[in-house]
This record gives C-alpha cells, sequence and structure tokens, in this order.
C-alpha cells in the first residue's frame, strides 16, 4: 500500500505496533479532550488564499536560533524510539540530518547521545531537559551535550508530575523494566545498567531556578510546554531565547487549550522579544501554515515522526517530513506565498464552526 499522507503513516504503524506500545505512543490524559483537540482546532482555522501572484518559485527554508533548516518543519522530543524500531533515535536522527531540519533529542532517549550523534554527525539537534532533582546530574547532561553539539537546550516546563494516562495504568506499562535509559546515569555507571524512573523530575524546578542554568551552560534556552500569556510574558523576563507552545501531546493536564489556539496569546504576549514554536496536532501542510501564519517560527512534530518510525525506520521518518514539506510547498503556492516571510495572519479566517 502507498503511504502518501500522515495519517496513511498513523494507520500502517497501529497495524505493525503492539498495543502496549499503540496506547503509550497514542494515549492522552484524563478523556483525551486535549489530544483530540489539538488535531481538531486546525481544522476550524480557514484559509484565505491570495492569487494572481509569481509562486513560480516558493522557497520553503526558514531559520530558527540562527540556524537554515529546509523547511519550518522539525521534529519534537519523545522518548523511547527503540519501541517503534529497533535503531531508535539513531534512525530518527539520520533522517531529519537528511532532511536538513532540527530534531530534539529527549531525556528518555533509549539510544546513547553518542550514539545518536555518531549516526548523525552533521546533524542539527537541540537537546530536551527534564530538570532532575539531583543538580549534579542536570549539570553533567547539559554540559556533555553541549561537547556534543547540540546547539540549544529545551527545558520541558508543563512536568512538575506525570499526567493522568490512563492507557498506562490500564495496560500496568513498566518502562523501567523493559528499557534501559542511557542518559540518567553518572559517566561512571554508564556501564552498568542504569534505570529509568518515571519520577525523577523535580517538581520544586521553578523561574528562578533558570539563572543557574545560566552558569553551566552558553546553550540558548527554550522553554517547551507555556500556553499563557503570563507565563510567555515571564519566559521574555528570565531572558530565554524561546518558546515551545505545547500542551505535551494532550499527555500531561487534559482539558487545557489547543497548542494552535494558545498559540496567538503567547505570540501576542512576547513582542517580537524571543522566537516562537508550536508543537501539537499537525498532519498536514495547512497546517504548518497555520501555524505559522499565527506567529510560529516553525513546528515540531511529535507522533508523526514515531509512525514513520514504526512503518520503516528512517525511511520512514524521511517520507513523513517529506511529505509534509511538500504539502507545506503547495500550501505556500496556492496562498501566493514565495516564501517563509509572506506567511502572516492575514492568510487566516476564524470559522465560527
Amino acid at each position: 500500500m502507498s503511504l502518501v499522507c500522515v495519517t496513511d503513516f498513523e494507520a500502517h504503524a497501529r497495524e505493525r505496533l503492539s498495543k502496549s506500545t499503540w496506547d503509550y505512543i497514542e494515549g492522552g490524559a484524563g478523556e483525551g479532550f486535549t489530544l483530540h483537540d489539538n488535531v481538531a482546532a486546525f481544522k476550524k482555522l480557514r484559509l484565505r488564499p491570495r492569487y494572481l501572484r509569481d509562486v513560480s518559485q516558493v522557497d520553503t527554508r526558514t531559520t530558527i536560533q540562527g540556524e537554515e533548516i529546509s523547511a519550518p518543519i522539525c521534529i519534537a522530543p519523545t522518548g523511547f524510539h527503540c519501541l517503534a524500531w529497533p535503531d531508535g533515535e539513531t534512525s530518527t536522527a539520520r533522517a531529519a540530518q537528511a532532511a536538513g531540519t532540527c530534531y530534539i533529542t529527549s531525556t528518555y532517549a533509549s539510544r546513547t547521545l553518542e550514539d545518536i550523534v555518531a549516526a548523525a554527525p552533521r546533524g542539527f539537534r537541540w537537546f530536551q531537559l527534564y530538570v532532575q532533582r539531583d543538580r549534579q546530574l542536570n549539570k553533567q547532561l547539559v554540559q556533555r551535550v553541549e561537547s556534543l553539539g547540540f546547539r540549544a537546550l529545551v527545558i520541558t516546563v508543563d512536568v512538575p508530575k506525570l499526567g493522568n494516562r490512563r492507557h498506562d495504568v490500564r495496560n500496568q506499562l513498566n518502562l523501567k523494566s523493559n528499557l534501559l535509559l542511557k542518559d540518567l546515569g553518572s559517566p561512571q555507571e554508564r556501564s552498568s545498567v542504569p534505570y529509568l524512573q518515571m519520577s525523577p523530575i523535580d517538581s520544586a524546578f521553578c523561574w528562578d531556578d533558570l539563572s543557574w542554568f545560566r552558569t553551566i551552560t552558553h546553550l540558548p534556552i527554550i522553554l517547551k510546554g507555556i500556553l499563557t500569556k503570563e507565563d510567555a510574558e515571564l519566559a521574555v523576563k528570565h531572558n530565554v531565547q524561546g518558546i515551545i507552545v505545547s500542551n505535551h501531546g494532550g499527555r500531561q493536564l487534559d482539558d487545557v487549550p489547543a497548542s494552535v489556539d494558545a498559540l496567538p496569546e503567547v505570540v501576542a504576549a512576547v513582542k517580537g522579544k524571543l522566537e516562537v514554536y508550536l508543537d501539537g496536532g499537525v498532519r498536514t501542510g495547512n497546517d504548518v501554515l497555520k501555524a505559522l501564519a499565527l506567529g510560529a517560527k516553525c513546528v515540531f512534530l511529535g507522533r508523526p515522526v514515531l509512525w514513520g518510525l514504526a512503518c520503516k525506520g528512517e525511511h520512514g521518518v524521511g517520507e513523513v517530513l517529506s511529505i509534509l514539506k511538500d504539502e507545506f510547498h503547495t500550501s505556500m503556492a496556492l496562498t501566493g506565498c514565495r516564501s517563509v516571510a509572506e506567511i502572516n495572519q492575514d492568510l487566516i479566517q476564524f470559522s465560527r464552526l
């Protein structure tokens, strides 16, 4: 069967993965309202195309944190890629390098950071950190990723406690007994078997602690999980370099706004003082266009990357990225946009549905 869109990969991945793995990847928090609303909210936005413009050449390239990417479509941090494909994150890294885009590697990667870098030595990578209670462990991890050539530190802020994920409870999912987490042990422990604890995250971590991170790294700091203007304003006040508007794919607090619905509030609050990105619910090139029209610098893909990985490994991830880039190119041409810089809010009509 030919896989021609992202939802084709979703259907095929479901056939290939075990029920517990599928439920882990797909599951949301609570009743799953926000999980589904992330996708549905994009469909409430209508496009206002402009015609009779020369779109014989359309350029999808843009920059994030000063680095060029081939299209504003990047890879969000998700854990345990070995659940979807044996090579796990190394396959994802190779696909991202080939596509010329950014891959945010998760704290909960199932391959070592060194393996990931070795697999794609020219890749553009950021590192996502769940802040651990042990400050020395945080320092070791951050300085290690900086020395390995990761180019930004993405701190997830929306997990002071793990969300209520009913599917995982029903399936009695115990990742720490099934997966070896390579990067939460100290360097001395890496030859042994460090294991994953799902709740070592520091629930006391707060705004004032960001200054400590500035003392241990020169990397730009991006905050992932911001949904409100109040927190966006605090991000500006604390001199971070970027925000990812995200509700953790609907996996943390249910009944919060869809990412794309929260985006305009955050963009307005930062007043251009830092870059704003989005993850959650992106399934088509039109979705990418809509997010950029509402002020996102780029989008990050979570589940669609895992679907591609589950179907065809590195090549599946590459195909998902290519499909969305091609769709985005078409969306730009059909709305009269010759460059990413020409995408703006005038393209959006807010539906009353």
